[in-house]
């Protein structure tokens, strides 16, 4: 699981790192890069779409509306700092748990 780092807006904003490889084949997570979860997107890196992109696909796996979603930093580059409001940590981790770790194989 990601670990997620209260910010200092609140308890329930959290911060999370990611990595993000533009111009992929389909959108998708794509594991973990030391304390980064990476993140492939179809999109293009031009006037802003792949940061679009981005900010669509956390809001659609995690269950969460786009407005609470906001880049704080790496705008324009691969590693990126994303702050999303009203989920705590534990929360936060379990969704990307449900979205990035593969399922149980079954017997």
């Amino acid at each position: 699981m990601c670990r997620a780092s209260p910010t200092n807006e609140g308890e329930t904003d959290v911060t999370l790192k990611l990595r993000v490889v533009p111009r992929a084949g389909r959108t998708s997570f794509a594991g973990r890069r030391g304390d980064a979860i990476v993140v492939r997107l179809a999109a293009a890196p031009v006037d802003g779409a792949a940061n679009d992109a981005l900010i669509a696909f956390l809001a659609a796996s995690l269950d969460c509306p786009r407005r609470r979603i906001a880049i704080v930093a790496g705008e324009k580059s691969r590693d990126k700092r994303i702050r999303i409001e009203g989920l705590t940590p534990a929360e936060l981790d379990r969704r990307l748990a449900a979205c990035t770790d593969p399922p149980a194989p079954r017997s």
